[in-house]
């Protein structure tokens, strides 16, 4: 018996599954991260070109090339691991070191991507950081290291994975151009559970700021969409009495509808994209499982004050933006009502009118028909009157007799012959 045929993509769905797997790292060491985005259409964007980029890094390394078509490359290049990746937005690069700099959060590392290598990069940088991993458990040690390194308002500090680590992270840009985290782990923590921290808070980082975008753009629209609202609130509002010129209100009115599903066109990607980074931010947060540490605000918290704000500000636009689309339609649609039902009242009167002339024509005709009769008979009765003269002597008939005689019976045979030439035609 033959064996079972697979689909076609049955291996590589399940491959997919593996496709970005977590470094393994281990502490002390540090990591530098990098996230490239083009700054228009980036989700159809050339991936070759990314992959071209890549490959001119793995080169200068003498490091081997990525399957053709992967979205994923994971290797060693020198002394440091790299690890790359294709998004659907962006594509992101992790170069991961052992040891730690002489001085914290050094850029040393991340001056392995050449100058050069970085200005020929086909988009622009949306986030770096550099990620600073050491062994450390003393909670004094830990908090006066914060201190040093951080800005206090906005520190964002937990206890994650079960006690597993302490990670830290202002969100701030620093003189270099990074952000800046610190993972300081138990002793016992191993090298999987420091690669998946680490991931995380990258992930973090790239999942907010493109998040962020979406914030921008519904500020972008936001003043056309106010000068939207009142054109469309004043349309709206002169519909309710008697309009002059109907016709001339619903093309203004279809001009606005237009304009707004432009706008929301040109948003929807986007707005679409921050919900779903949004959500990918808050399971990232979560699957750290935080606990606070020293009483300082979690990363959790730290969203919900600065983050989730701007994710509101983003979903209020999308909500106004499909509302005034909404009240537009419906706007037009009452007022093509509007403008039917009063085309639908003239064209009554036309035809009332029309009938009222119908009406008038048949009486006049009628009328005419009347002085027709008169007219043929008088013809008529003249002719006949010649033809019967000459005999009004023979039978001792006045003139005027034979007239008087002839004149019923001519006037009758007119009307008959009018009258059956109207019924064939009518």
């Amino acid at each position: 018996m033959p064996p079972i045929e697979d689909h076609p993509l049955r291996y590589a769905l399940a491959n997919e599954l593996h496709a970005r797997p977590f470094p393994s790292l281990e502490a002390p060491c540090r990591a530098a991260f990098l996230a490239i985005k083009q700054p228009q259409e980036a989700a159809g964007r050339d991936r070759a070109a990314d992959r071209a980029h890549l490959i001119a890094l793995l080169d200068r390394h003498g490091a081997p090339h990525p399957q053709p078509g992967a979205t994923h490359w994971f290797g060693q290049i020198g002394r440091h691991q790299l690890k790359w990746e294709s998004h659907t937005e962006f594509v992101t690069y992790t170069l991961f070191g052992q040891g730690l700099a002489a001085t914290p959060f050094d850029a040393e590392t991340f001056r392995l991507f050449p100058e050069d290598w970085l200005a020929a990069a086909p988009g622009v940088r949306v986030t770096s950081a550099l990620i600073r991993v050491e062994v450390e458990t003393d909670a004094a040690v830990i908090r006066r290291r914060l201190d040093d390194w951080f800005v206090p308002e906005s520190l964002a500090v937990s206890s994650v994975v079960d006690g597993a680590a302490v990670i830290a992270g202002d969100f701030r840009i620093d003189p270099a151009g990074h952000m800046r985290f610190a993972v300081f782990v138990r002793p016992e923590t191993g090298p999987r559970r420091i690669g998946r921290i680490v991931q995380r808070l990258c992930e973090i980082e790239t999942y907010k700021t493109m998040s962020m975008l979406g914030l921008a753009r519904a500020r972008e629209i936001s003043p056309r969409m106010g000068a939207l609202d009142v054109e469309l609130s004043e349309v709206v509002s002169g519909m309710c009495g008697d309009l002059a010129r109907p016709e001339e209100t619903l093309k203004r009115l279809l001009d606005l509808s237009a304009e707004i599903e432009d706008v929301m066109a040109r948003s929807h990607f986007r707005f679409g994209a921050t919900g779903a980074y949004e959500a990918l931010v808050n399971q990232r947060v979560a699957v750290l499982r935080e606990e606070r540490f020293d009483g300082r605000q979690t990363f959790a918290e730290f969203m919900m004050r600065r983050f989730d704000p701007a994710m509101r500000t983003v979903k209020s636009t999308e909500r106004r933006l499909e509302n005034m689309a909404r009240a537009a339609q419906r706007a037009g649609e009452l007022l093509r009502t509007r403008v039917d039902v009063e085309r639908s009242a003239q064209n009554q009167k036309l035809l009332e009118s029309m009938d009222r002339r119908a009406d008038l024509q048949l009486r006049l005709q009628k009328t005419v028909e009347g002085f027709s009769v008169v007219a043929i008979s008088y013809y008529a009765m003249n002719l006949l009157a010649y033809l019967v003269y000459p005999l009004a002597e023979t039978m001792g008939m006045s003139r005027g007799l034979i007239t008087a005689a002839l004149t019923p019976p001519v006037v009758l045979a007119v009307w008959l012959v009018i009258r059956r030439i109207r019924q064939s035609v009518e």
